[in-house]
């Protein structure tokens, strides 16, 4: 990692399956116009309930990327 510099931006994904899934979909749509995606930290969980039961989980991720200028 040598003279390289990383932009990280905030991402928000959402699943009605799980927490892992939902992060999972956040990384694959940036995947269609980042380029080398380094780490995900996730920052936050929460999930949307509706009428007593989880409609949706929701996972806010950190993402970091090689900035190339």
């Amino acid at each position: 990692m040598p003279d390289s510099v990383y932009k990280i931006i905030e991402l928000v994904g959402s699943s009605s399956e799980s927490w892992e899934k939902a992060a999972q979909n956040a990384i694959a749509a940036a995947a269609k116009s980042l380029r080398e995606m380094r780490i995900a930290e996730v920052k936050k969980m929460d999930m949307h309930i509706k009428d007593g039961k989880i409609e949706f989980y929701r996972v806010k991720l950190k993402v970091s990327f090689k900035y190339l200028g």
